[in-house]
Order: C-alpha cells, then sequence, then structure tokens
C-alpha cells in the first residue's frame, strides 16, 4: 500500500520494553517526592504541637497537661515527645516529631523539631 508506514517486525514492543526500564526510576522519584511532603508535614505538625503544648503549659491550673494537649494537636500516625524549660516568666516547649519513611530502602529521617515560647499566666 502506497502512503502507509510500515514497521519491521524487529521493532515490535519496543516501547514496552522501554517503558519497563524507566519504571523504577519514575517510582522513586515518585516515591523522594511524597517523602519530601512527609518530612514538610512533620516539621508543620511539630510547630502545631509545640504552640498547643506551650500555650498549656503557660497556664497555672493545667500545666501539667502539656503533652497531652500537644499530641492531641498532632495526626494520630505520628510520634512526638516534648521538652518543657521551667516555667519562670515564660514557658518554652519543644516539640519533635517523627519523620516517617515512605522510601522502602532508608528507614530514617530523623526528627523535625519547633520550640514555641508563651508568657505564663501571673
Amino acid at each position: 500500500m502506497p502512503g502507509t508506514l510500515r514497521r519491521r517486525a524487529g521493532d515490535r514492543g519496543v516501547t514496552a520494553v522501554e517503558f519497563a526500564g524507566w519504571l523504577p526510576l519514575l517510582v522513586i522519584v515518585a516515591l523522594a517526592a511524597i517523602q519530601l511532603g512527609v518530612a514538610g508535614f512533620a516539621a508543620q505538625q511539630a510547630g502545631t504541637a509545640a504552640r498547643a503544648a506551650a500555650r498549656t503549659a503557660a497556664q497555672e491550673e493545667t500545666a501539667d497537661e502539656y503533652q497531652q494537649a500537644g499530641r492531641a494537636a498532632v495526626s494520630d500516625w505520628l510520634t512526638v515527645e516534648f521538652e518543657l524549660a521551667a516555667c519562670g516568666d515564660e514557658a518554652t516547649v519543644t516539640a519533635h516529631v517523627t519523620v516517617p519513611s515512605v522510601l522502602p530502602f532508608i528507614d530514617d529521617f530523623g526528627q523535625a523539631s519547633r520550640s514555641v515560647t508563651m508568657p505564663c499566666d501571673d
């Protein structure tokens, strides 16, 4: 047939093989992008937890409940730890949120930490 494009018989399936070769790299790049988003979310949640915990620690009648308030402000699937500086005129709380891993070959991305200082009640 004149005007039609014919393929050679040996070229069949080349595109599928090329896609299969690039697929692992594309999956790793996608997982790295997701990991970056999870790390950013953990940092944002650390700030939220530190704010809620510092606000509670600065109030004289609820100062011992600051960890519960901080944990309540964070998503349940994240692990969070708190440090409280002694309350003189102000309460400083540092929240450390462990960054979860979505990459199968890397387990530890460390922690995202944020500190917040609130004036204490008189």
